[in-house]
């Protein structure tokens, strides 16, 4: 009996056939919320008047991250079905020059929140064509240059303090940039999941 199209193009298996994870596999993929699910555990049992606290710190976080990732999540489906792969290789792209680096830098600055909801984004980027060089620059601008951050720091640290702080920022973070994107280059060039890519548009 000859395979079908859907089993030709996916190698035997069906499209529309949920590829089945194994334990290890499972246990890999959350090993860190299970790390810490131990951690509490462990101070549950051996230090009990401690582990108030400790519980409640973890249930707080996991709020605050699932209140935080679950807007990501859908912001991230809009920006991979409305945004053009080729308008993120065109402005954040490897020939986009200090246009995109300009660019990273402000996409970074701009927005507000913690750091590890840019790094769904950095993935995006990367899948839509966008350099390693801009996402680097993207991802230290998030973490270290964000206006709010700035203004802050200029109302208790003085404008001066801010202004030397930016002036030797922004410099290390597009050398850093360079830098990776060049080992990257050496080493053969990313491993990142390409799946659906080819059809994002």
């Amino acid at each position: 009996m000859k395979p079908n199209l859907a089993q030709q193009t996916t190698g035997g298996t069906p499209q529309d056939e949920p590829v089945q994870k194994t334990l290890k596999q499972w246990l890999l993929e959350y090993r860190l919320v299970l790390i810490v699910a131990t951690v509490d555990l462990l101070i549950w049992i051996f230090a009990s008047a401690q582990a108030a606290p400790v519980i409640h710190n973890t249930w707080d976080y996991l709020i605050e991250m699932v209140v935080i990732l679950i807007p990501v999540a859908v912001l991230m489906g809009l920006f991979e079905v409305w945004v053009p792969k080729q308008l993120i290789g065109k402005y954040l792209g490897h020939e986009s020059g200090w246009k995109g680096i300009l660019l990273a830098l402000l996409f970074g600055a701009a927005p507000t929140g913690p750091l590890y909801v840019a790094f769904p984004i950095a993935a995006m980027l990367l899948k839509k064509g966008a350099s390693p060089l801009n996402v680097i620059i993207l991802l230290n601008a998030w973490a270290a240059i964000k206006i709010p951050q700035l203004l802050v720091e200029a109302n208790f640290l003085g404008p001066s303090f801010m202004l030397v702080r930016l002036a030797l920022t922004v410099p290390s973070a597009i050398l850093m940039g360079w830098l990776i994107q060049k080992g990257i280059e050496r080493t053969g060039g990313l491993d990142i999941d390409l799946v659906g890519s080819e059809n994002i548009s």
